[in-house]
């Protein structure tokens, strides 16, 4: 079984970030980037079904500028066996990123996609769903457990939802997508990461997948949030429902 995993290069999570000076975009000349934690947590998870028996080959893709090749040869390190880098300096929507990931899930006869259920810069949550309508596959989304089954070609998933956790058996091929309580990514040994230097790393342009991309989403000005105002300390209980009836006016 050939498992496609999909890392996006993003700021470090923990580095403060900045916007630009015109409000146009974060910052990011100069700043710390690493693979999304999401989709650390989905490569983790190949790896682990991997050392199992269940998948015999996992490919790392990302889509991105060239500096992106930073974040795959730390997923070859992590374990994948092979990485794609689409090479692009445009910021694409998740419907576009789709796209472009079901374009190479079908070129490389992979029969199962995991990825991170979002990315922490945009938080669209969007992507997976997209990408398991575009190749007609069953989806799993915010796995924190993963059971492959070949007996049956399917996979039993539990999936955390808003009323607590909810199992499902899907068939495969299909796409899943990777919470945070599915596993703790491992720490890379050193030897992985020379070894890492010696794995395949493909680099291709976007143009050569000949897919028509058309633009939904625009930014028009990335701002701040409004600061909140300082807390006060209050000495009883009575002080505390006059401010809530006078100055908040919260109560009547």
């Amino acid at each position: 079984m050939k498992c496609l995993v999909a890392v996006k290069q993003v700021i470090d999570p923990y580095v403060t970030i900045s916007i630009n000076a015109d409000n146009s975009a974060v910052a990011t000349n100069n700043v710390k980037l690493a693979m999304n934690p999401f989709d650390e947590i989905a490569l983790e998870e190949a790896v682990r079904q991997k050392e199992a028996g269940k998948i015999t080959e996992i490919v790392a893709v990302s889509i991105g500028t060239n500096a992106s090749q930073e974040t795959l040869r730390q997923a070859l390190a992590h374990g994948a066996d092979a990485a794609i880098l689409v090479v692009t300096e445009q910021i694409f929507s998740p419907l576009n990123i789709a796209k472009i990931l079901a374009a190479l899930a079908t070129q490389q006869q992979t029969n199962l996609v995991i990825m991170g259920k979002q990315a922490i810069d945009d938080d669209c949550n969007q992507t997976g769903q997209m990408l398991a309508g575009l190749l007609a596959w069953p989806q799993a989304t915010f796995v924190s457990k993963l059971i492959m089954d070949h007996a049956s070609n399917t996979a039993l998933v539990t999936r955390e939802i808003d009323g607590g956790l909810e199992t499902l058996r899907v068939s495969l091929p299909a796409v899943i997508t990777t919470d945070l309580r599915l596993n703790q990514p491992r720490y890379l040994s050193l030897p992985k990461v020379m070894q890492a230097k010696n794995k395949p790393l493909s680099i291709i342009n976007l143009s050569e997948l000949n897919l028509n991309l058309q633009t939904q989403i625009s930014t028009l000005q990335v701002n701040y949030p409004p600061q909140r105002k300082a807390g006060i300390k209050i000495n009883s209980v009575t002080e505390l429902l006059d401010k809530l009836k006078h100055e908040a006016r919260v109560l009547t």
